[in-house]
């Protein structure tokens, strides 16, 4: 795979894929983290004088022109955050999109439409990626979160264009994950959480034969109490997967994996922010209560499991942190995590919220980009617009 600094850019027309899928309210983008994710790439190309054309999705249109997912309310702050003119284009594709192409000067941007409202981005459609591919004479790929899908903008437009690589940003992602599973600093800890082991199952089979420790935490531990024979009250809990609850627990014992289940739980009747909590041993969940965080024996638990750990990976949450009742679990481990020496590898939006409520983003070794990329790449999958990158 090549990257963005491993090639001319001078006078090129780079075709440049992001991920701008921002949330946008009454017309106004209302977060900037996704744009300012590319700018490190974007100045990159500015800077060596590419003619840069910038493409994304945003939402789910299906194929269909939805004026609210509009990638124009995007212009204004990308404009912003570059300090520089960008001509929006409200195709992706055509006369328009070419001829705005055309009068494009060294180190100008045009960002066009949703690729979305064209039905063959989502199918991989081979003539939609050569209309994209004619725009330009460089592709570069910078959109990890979508790495995982292939798309006519990730995967089949790299059939077409002759010099293809990968952004500032995807790069990142790469090499955080190869220091986190392919050569990583050991001893290594995951801690996941979540809500259900079934969403996570290929995830945690991989993990046991990359980590030396497994910290599961979660709704989806309740699933993991239940199938050692302990009583879980309302817990969430998938009793249709118990067996295979039993078998990656009986895998990680085989592959002397520590897994370490919560001992203690705060339980409540329901889940509410003016809940009346109680703690409890998860040998002694009341029958009317569930567990809705990890409790302090837990915290001190997976703490002291933590200590001397070189790489840890962090996917899920460890209870209802958007409840304050039930969000001391999770923030004291983001707390243990943020002041150790290990490289902290953070993945999922969820995770990422709550390590930011906690204050503790900005002491993370790296928080990705890609929620449903990052778990595949967790689970040992090949992702499309990588592979797409490596032809």
């Amino acid at each position: 795979m090549k990257y963005i600094d491993q090639i001319e850019l001078k006078g090129k027309k780079v075709f440049l894929r992001v991920d701008f899928n921002v949330p946008i309210k009454e017309g106004n983008v209302t977060s900037d983290t996704r744009v300012r994710a590319h700018i490190q790439t974007i100045n990159y190309a500015l800077e060596k004088k590419a003619r840069l054309i910038i493409a994304s999705h945003l939402g789910r249109p299906k194929g269909k022109r939805v004026e609210e997912m509009s990638l124009k309310p995007v212009v204004k702050m990308l404009s912003g955050l570059l300090q520089q003119e960008v001509v929006f284009v409200d195709e992706s594709v055509g006369g328009k999109v070419e001829q705005a192409i055309s009068k494009m000067k060294d180190g100008d941007i045009v960002l066009l439409e949703n690729l979305r409202f064209n039905p063959g981005e989502d199918k991989n459609d081979k003539d939609f990626a050569r209309q994209l591919a004619s725009l330009c004479d460089i592709y570069i790929n910078d959109a990890f979160a979508v790495a995982h899908r292939a798309a006519a903008s990730n995967s089949a437009i790299t059939d077409y264009v002759k010099t293809c690589a990968a952004g500032f940003l995807l790069k990142n992602e790469i090499e955080y994950f190869q220091k986190a599973l392919v050569n990583p600093a050991r001893p290594v800890a995951a801690i996941i959480g979540g809500a259900k082991v079934s969403d996570k199952i290929g995830v945690l089979e991989n993990l046991i034969d990359k980590v030396d420790k497994l910290l599961i935490g979660g709704a989806m531990a309740f699933t993991f109490l239940k199938a050692r024979g302990l009583e879980v009250g309302k817990s969430l809990c998938e009793e249709e997967i118990l067996d295979t609850a039993r078998k990656i627990m009986q895998k990680a014992k085989d592959k002397n994996v520590q897994f370490l289940l919560p001992a203690d739980v705060a339980c409540a009747k329901e889940a509410a922010a003016d809940a009346a909590v109680k703690i409890c041993s998860v040998k002694e969940i009341p029958a009317e209560q569930m567990g809705l965080d990890i409790g302090p024996a837990t915290i001190t638990l997976f703490s002291d499991a933590l200590k001397g750990v070189k790489t840890v990976i962090w996917n899920g949450p460890l209870g209802m942190f958007e409840l304050a009742p039930f969000s001391k679990g999770t923030f004291a481990l983001a707390e243990v995590v943020g002041n150790s020496n290990a490289i902290s590898i953070i993945g999922g939006g969820d995770t990422e919220t709550a390590i930011k409520k906690a204050g503790q983003h900005t002491k993370m070794s790296y928080i990705s980009t890609g929620g449903g990329a990052f778990l595949e790449l967790l689970e040992g999958k090949t992702l499309p617009g990588i592979a797409a990158l490596n032809k």
